[in-house]
């Protein structure tokens, strides 16, 4: 299994408009308790535009923004303009704008990996 080339696949389907967290996105991966590693993909593996990062978030919604983009604000400031919704504490409202992935998708995600190698 090339697990960070999953992350690339599943990262490049999250929808615009929509959030997925580290721990989402691992267990897309089949890799459940590897939220870090997906963290780790994000910021040292995979070239920066393979996938829309501003749309990876931490558990509860938290923003990562300060280390990982240009400035503190560019996350949020990325995910505003598409349509994401923000709690009065900062966090992404989840019950708003998170990815609702379905059976369908996860399964496709299956067919993809093993169309793929990986």
């Amino acid at each position: 299994m090339d697990f960070y080339r999953r992350v690339a696949v599943v990262g490049q389907r999250i929808p615009r408009g929509r959030v997925a967290t580290y721990g989402q996105i691992a267990m897309l991966c089949q890799k459940p308790r590897a939220a870090r590693q997906v963290g780790y993909a994000l910021g040292r593996v995979l070239p920066p535009g393979t996938l829309p990062a501003q749309r990876v978030v931490g558990h509860g919604g938290r923003l990562s923004g300060a280390r990982s983009f240009a400035t503190p604000h560019t996350q949020r400031e990325l995910l505003e303009r598409e349509g994401v919704c923000f709690l009065p504490d900062g966090r992404v409202d989840m019950a708003r704008s998170a990815w609702q992935t379905t059976l369908q998708q996860v399964q496709e995600l299956e067919a993809l990996f093993l169309q793929l190698g990986i």
